[in-house]
């Protein structure tokens, strides 16, 4: 894969949509889910492209995603104060304030559970920011 060159914030989204594209193989598909649960668990939230991966922000950062060799990796930046019922977080569980969700091929994504969590993380942020 070419590595792609970091863009401004105005020109994420064609970043990221190359970035899958380019992908070719389940990791993409498994990214574009991601991306479009996001963008429908809040419209509002803004995609940038930070450290060579797709980041969703809103009043701050609210996840991160990026393909690896054996998985996705998506990163909730505040997610060790979020609540997980559906127990989605598997990875980072030992971080102070980070967590994650590993995927790997054939998992299927919880998008209502995943939805509700992005939900959260922006409701977070929104607070903060009124603090």
């Amino acid at each position: 894969m070419k590595k792609i060159a970091q863009r401004s914030s105005s020109q994420a989204s064609q970043v990221i949509t190359r970035y899958i594209e380019e992908l070719g193989d389940w990791r993409g598909a498994m990214l574009a889910t991601l991306r479009q649960v996001v963008l429908q668990a809040a419209p509002e939230i803004t995609e940038e492209w930070k450290w060579g991966t797709p980041v969703w922000a809103s009043n701050g950062l609210v996840c991160a995603a990026g393909a690896f060799k054996t998985h996705v990796k998506m990163n909730f930046f505040k997610g060790a104060s979020l609540k997980d019922p559906k127990r989605l977080f598997n990875a980072g569980l030992e971080a102070k304030t980070m967590r994650a969700i590993d995927l790997h091929e054939g998992d299927r994504v919880d998008k209502a559970a995943l939805r509700a969590l992005v939900k959260a993380a922006v409701a977070q942020n929104a607070a903060m920011r009124t603090k």
